[in-house]
């Protein structure tokens, strides 16, 4: 296709800032639009209105065309419409439909599950078999044709499904294509193999068996078998996911037989949120420039934290959720070794009981240098990356990861593990040649965690002049959106090649 090309790009999600959100999905799912769009191509977004939405405050109106359309789920009829409304960013305004369905979405303030027991809405199989069918009514009622529909995480597994059999001969779907974009391998839409009856679909997918998972039916598994393309959100996460079996999350055959369609690329950040030069949230904005402003931030912390201010001995902070994927369990491992270290510890998040009770214990034993909020606050989370002298992030698998985007912008040097984004964006420091913007460690060990600590803390301790070095280097590096969107735009042009 012609390089100089405006595509037109149906984005399907389930989350978008600042309607809605849960996780990273929702960031993603505004800024990579508003980028697209700003690069001059031609962007729509197709969302769920939850009942939590606001539709006085964003102006969510209807549109004569996509009121009361009717699709059979099962043995249901059920009315559905598609409003309209426009995701404003600073250069870009995106036009947005909310499917709105009152018993699907309008009367659940939650997304995925009830709040009061913490499990998943029974049906939710349903709820996202219309998200999937109601994106093909948007482009038949309006005339208006995507090159592309980018489907994001199991929530819109089953749309290439829908696009390969029921409308592959629909002539305005013939050059359409689509792009899978995994978030979160973890959550898959895993429902019994009868919740296929109520899709509509051909009885010969259930006898080909590439939308089931154990006998069971599996949104993900249906969007990486029908897409035409899949990419995921770092590099080494897509090479990781194709060969790794604990990571693939039992996924990694058909992984690995469509791993020339899987490409990596890593999330941005939003400069105008995360930026010391700019973040209101912090006690003293600072930049590459003037660095020696960084520490009446680590002097706020301490006083947040209720520490003694210590300009000499290093914070080393965490925001994470709390769960043994992000390394809790190496932490707890070492913790009282950790704790004879000449450090302060502060963490932010939320998560796993067992790791709320130990770190509530943890404070009362060792006050005077650990500290904890076990819950989240936007404002402190800020505080953490600008006041840290360290950010500690030892994940056992990582798809892309920002914590560690924030604290190399911060000039707050990382300790990571080599594994999916956090490889592809913390270039190790290397000793021999001055380079790098931090720490790292290969193997899933607490041991390895805490040798690379160790190092961390002998250059901030004795080699003030490389210390500085390393974070003026991660400051420098670009993360923004931008880049991101521009390599989303290859990868569009590379799907719709002939």
């Amino acid at each position: 296709m012609p390089p100089s090309k405006k595509l037109k790009i149906l984005f399907v999600t389930s989350e978008v800032v600042p309607f809605i959100k849960t996780g990273g999905l929702a960031d993603v799912s505004s800024a990579l639009p508003q980028k697209l769009q700003e690069l001059g191509h031609q962007v729509r977004i197709v969302v769920p209105k939850y009942g939590a939405i606001d539709e006085r405050k964003y102006k969510i109106h209807e549109v004569v065309r996509l009121k009361d359309l009717t699709t059979q789920i099962g043995d249901k009829e059920v009315v559905f419409s598609l409003r309209s409304s426009f995701l404003i960013g600073s250069k870009a305004r995106v036009q947005i439909y909310f499917l709105d369905n009152q018993e699907y979405f309008g009367s659940r303030h939650s997304l995925y599950s009830d709040p009061l027991t913490g499990e998943d809405f029974p049906d939710n199989d349903e709820r996202f078999i219309l998200l999937a069918k109601s994106i093909f009514e948007l482009v038949i009622k309006l005339g208006w044709v995507p090159d592309i529909i980018h489907c994001n995480d199991w929530q819109c597994g089953l749309v290439p499904v829908y696009l390969k059999t029921m409308f592959s001969e629909h002539e305005l779907f013939q050059n359409v294509k689509t792009l899978f974009t995994i978030h979160n391998l973890s959550y898959q839409g895993v429902f019994p193999k009868s919740s296929f009856n109520k899709t509509g679909l051909p009885d010969s997918l259930v006898k080909k068996g590439n939308i089931l998972h154990n006998n069971k039916f599996n949104y993900l598994k249906a969007g990486l078998e029908y897409s035409d393309y899949i990419n995921t959100v770092s590099e080494t996460y897509a090479k990781e996911i194709c060969k790794d079996e604990e990571i693939a999350s039992g996924l990694q055959e058909v992984l690995k037989s469509r791993k020339d369609a899987v490409h990596g690329i890593v999330n941005g950040i939003d400069p105008l949120i995360w930026n010391p030069e700019k973040d209101k949230k912090i006690a003293k904005k600072y930049s590459v420039k003037n660095l020696s402003d960084k520490i009446l931030n680590k002097k706020a912390l301490s006083e947040k934290f209720n520490f003694e201010f210590k300009e000499n001995t290093p914070v080393i902070g965490m925001i994470s959720r709390l769960e043994d994927n992000k390394g809790f369990d190496l932490i707890q491992k070492v913790f009282k070794d950790l704790m004879k270290l000449d450090i302060q510890f502060v963490l932010l998040g939320t998560g796993n009981r067992k790791y709320h009770m130990f770190f509530e214990e943890a404070y009362m034993k060792y006050r005077d240098k650990f500290s904890c909020y076990l819950g989240f606050d936007d404002e402190l989370a800020h505080l953490i990356e600008a006041g840290s002298d360290m950010f500690l992030m030892p994940s056992k698998f990582e798809p892309c990861g920002l914590n560690q985007m924030y604290s190399l912008i911060y000039g707050t040097v990382p300790i990571v593990r080599e594994t999916g984004g956090l490889a592809d964006t913390v270039v190790r420091f290397d000793e021999k040649t001055g380079e790098g913007t931090g720490f790292s460690f290969k193997k899933y060990d607490s041991n390895e965690m805490m040798k690379e600590i160790n190092r961390a803390l002998s250059i901030y301790k004795n080699d003030n002049k490389t210390w500085t070095k390393i974070m003026k280097a991660g400051m420098k590096v670009n993360f923004t959106w931008l880049n991101s969107s521009k390599n989303y735009v290859e990868l569009y042009k590379t799907i719709l090649s002939p």
